[in-house]
């Protein structure tokens, strides 16, 4: 019965979500001042905006994904410090 139970609720989550990204209203979210702007600008311009958006982009992924790394490594450290002092704990 539970088995049952959790398969509608992942199949109702993943009907929800297949239908939020491909809806076309949710592609069409863009501002139109900045998308006329850029469409009348020349091609220094578009570059311009293109490495901006980089910019805004590459640098948090970058942070986070040097977190995630030490928050890995600092994990695996405190098992092995646990284990050392002779705990007996499973977690």
């Amino acid at each position: 019965m539970r088995y049952a139970r959790w398969h509608r609720y992942w199949g109702v989550a993943l009907v929800g979500l297949a239908m939020l990204f491909c809806s076309p209203l949710a592609f069409s979210q863009s501002c139109a001042l900045c998308y006329t702007h850029a469409a009348s600008s020349g091609q220094r311009m578009i570059q311009a905006l293109r490495s901006g958006i980089l910019v805004l982009i590459i640098p948090p992924t970058l942070m986070w994904l040097l977190i995630i790394a030490i928050v890995y490594a600092k994990r695996n450290q405190h098992k092995q410090a646990g284990n050392a002092l002779g705990r007996d704990s499973d977690w």
